[in-house]
């Protein structure tokens, strides 16, 4: 399903006002609750090809780190230097692990959450020590150091030695006849490439077949450089991330959250809707209960006595009271749940773009229709989006796609506007709403938007609440 609505006019876009960030101050790019793997995939071979090259030294070093730290420590375990020594160099391997981490972040986007930090439980040199010795996540770090060095020396070497003789076959035609010439065992003068000192590549069959064995050998180079730093990210998110306990005690921490936020939110709608009910639809009531009161009171006086235009004028204000109690409630109630939504969420969000003040285009792929819970969250998260887009991003065009896949809802908000989106750290603002209230029934939110555009925000969501 495609639909495209024509640009509204948008007073909030006057010519000559600065290009606001939506929601606050906002960064490049932010991510929040972006699981592993969720990364960009553009530049892959190159990032992977970066990484394996960076790793080499970086393994190197780690692997002398961790050997001198466990050689060193083991040698003096019986003096009074080696167990500080070897606590020390335990914590410190800490270090080592994290920049493995972050470089598999920055180049891979292996996107591994951090470790618990180091915290002795009790005070002084004895309790750091101890903590030292004990501490599992130094030395899961150390055993990474050990087990990188050799796949690092093999990831770097296979990845140069591949990616050389790739490169170089698939442009043998071009820097072949700038190779000295050469002279077989027949005194025959040859230039190319030769395999021995009588077989030379140098007719056009052999260098076609040198180039299309170049080909081949790329396909070869990217898919073995990448199973190799695949290999690295299972051994990172296996020794370098939290621990199964961690990621447990993490989780309960995360639902209490989320259950506190629901519960907040909760509450909060309910005091809006108790001062949209008493501000609004109530105080219309009760001026429609006084005029008909006063209206009675002119139709029970006496014969002429009664002022029947100024009874009229009563009655008709408390029709008009009534119809607009009417739209007030009616309002409320549509903001606690669209009534469109009845209808599926293609509909309702075919009835949400019809208002926007930018042209939008909307795709949906939902084999399986959510919950009501959430396609109202999905509803409301485009609404926000949406606004924001009109008042902040200066865009040409909104698209919107929402994508049903393996029990999830994958729903994409982007524009080709200047971009510069954040969700703001103190929790205030539209996008900061927008995370606390997918995090409720177990979902996250994505925000890429580097300055100068495009802009894509992504929402994820289970399929039923």
């Amino acid at each position: 399903m495609t639909m495209t609505t024509p640009p509204s006019p948008d007073p909030s876009r006057e010519p000559g006002l600065p290009r606001q960030p939506a929601d606050g101050p906002r960064d490049g790019e932010q991510r929040d609750d972006l699981p592993p793997g969720a990364g960009p995939r553009r530049w892959r071979v190159h990032r992977e090809f970066a990484y394996t090259l960076v790793g080499l030294p970086v393994g190197i070093v780690g692997f002398v780190y961790a050997v001198v730290a466990i050689s060193v420590g083991a040698g003096l375990a019986a003096t009074v230097l080696g167990l500080p020594l070897l606590a020390a160099m335990v914590v410190g391997a800490r270090r080592f692990g994290e920049a493995n981490r972050r470089l598999a972040g920055r180049l891979l986007h292996a996107g591994v959450p951090a470790p618990r930090p180091f915290r002795p439980r009790r005070p002084g040199a004895s309790g750091w020590i101890r903590a030292g010795l004990g501490d599992t996540v130094g030395w899961r770090a150390l055993a990474y150091l050990l087990l990188k060095y050799p796949l690092a020396v093999a990831s770097g070497v296979v990845s140069i030695t591949l990616w050389s003789y790739a490169l170089g076959a698939v442009t043998y035609p071009v820097w072949r006849p700038f190779l000295p010439l050469q002279h077989d065992s027949d005194g025959q003068g040859h230039r190319g490439a030769s395999i021995g000192a009588d077989y030379f590549f140098d007719t056009a069959p052999l260098v076609a077949a040198v180039t299309v064995t170049g080909l081949l050998l790329l396909l070869v180079a990217r898919w073995t450089v990448h199973g190799l730093v695949h290999l690295d990210v299972l051994l990172i998110r296996g020794l370098l991330g939290p621990t199964r306990r961690s990621l447990t005690a993490q989780r309960v921490r995360d639902l209490e959250r989320t259950r506190a936020a629901a519960v907040d939110d909760s509450a909060a709608a309910l005091r809006r809707i108790e001062r949209d009910l008493h501000d609004g639809a109530q105080v219309r009531l009760v001026a429609m209960a006084m005029n008909l009161g006063i209206a009675r009171e002119h139709l029970a006086a006496d014969g002429d006595a009664v002022d029947l235009d100024a009874t009229r004028t009563l009655v008709d204000a408390a029709h008009r009271e009534v119809k607009e109690a009417l739209v007030e409630l009616r309002n409320i109630a549509r903001g606690i749940h669209p009534p469109i939504l009845d209808r599926g969420l293609d509909a309702a969000l075919a009835s949400l773009v019809a208002s926007s003040a930018l042209p939008v285009r909307v795709s949906v792929d939902l084999p399986d229709r959510p919950s009501a819970a959430i396609e109202t969250i999905a509803y409301f998260c485009v609404a926000e989006l949406l606004v924001n887009a009109a008042r902040h991003s200066h865009a040409d065009e909104v698209h919107i796609s929402i994508i049903g896949r393996a029990r999830r809802v994958r729903l994409v908000v982007g524009d080709d506007g200047a971009g510069g989106a954040r969700i703001d750290p103190g929790g205030g603002g539209g996008l900061a709403g927008l995370v606390e209230r997918v995090r409720t029934v177990d979902g996250w939110l994505a925000v890429s938007s580097p300055p100068g555009g495009p802009t894509a925000v992504t929402v994820d969501l289970p399929l039923h609440a």
